[in-house]
């Protein structure tokens, strides 16, 4: 007889309180709450977790590995400047949308009351998506010979705007309106402004 395979419970509790931010927008997620969706004592979730903000570090972790890992992928895989930040807030959109629970902690919205730890935490990964595309932008006078009229810092930061509504219009609508929605239209429409700045 073959045995089961033996449960990560630290990876279960993480799949659990991102399910759980999915399941009970706009509510507070408590640790008494967690243990129950678990089916274990808070006891037991202090075992595997210190406290509940390393819970939410855990899955700050998992969103910083999963776009950075993948970021690299598209500065190395692809050259053509709009093509690169077409890619990287695609990334960013479909992650969300595939991780509904998740992207209440890129919103912010699921870390209100929480250590404010969690929010800088936060606020670097948006940082160092919007010094990637940046650097994009600055390589297109590199590669071209062209820049744009616009500093690159003022139109990397206006690209990272749009995921950011995008995003906090999904998990505003209790996850129905979709970030990727209307994206491929709206990124033909920015890529030529981008293209005449």
């Amino acid at each position: 007889m073959a045995a089961s395979p033996k449960i990560n419970r630290r990876e279960h509790i993480l799949q659990c309180l991102a399910t759980m931010l999915e399941t009970h927008p706009g509510q507070r997620i408590t640790t008494a709450k967690l243990a129950a969706e678990v089916g274990v004592s808070e006891a037991a979730l202090y075992r595997h977790f210190p406290s509940k903000a390393r819970m939410f570090e855990g899955l700050i972790d998992f969103i910083e590995e999963s776009l950075l890992s993948r970021i690299n992928l598209i500065m190395d895989e692809e050259k053509d400047t709009m093509k690169r930040c077409q890619l990287l807030l695609q990334l960013l959109l479909i992650f969300s949308e595939r991780n509904p629970g998740i992207s209440r902690i890129l919103n912010g919205d699921a870390l209100l009351g929480e250590n404010e730890r969690l929010r800088s935490r936060v606020n670097l990964i948006f940082c160092k998506i919007e010094t990637h595309l940046k650097q994009i932008l600055r390589e297109k006078t590199l590669r071209e010979g062209k820049g744009f009229k616009l500093d690159e810092a003022i139109l990397a930061n206006l690209l990272l705007a749009v995921a950011e509504g995008r995003i906090a219009q999904f998990v505003r609508s209790e996850f129905k309106q979709k970030p990727t929605q209307h994206f491929d239209q709206q990124w033909i429409f920015i890529q030529q402004q981008l293209l005449q700045s």
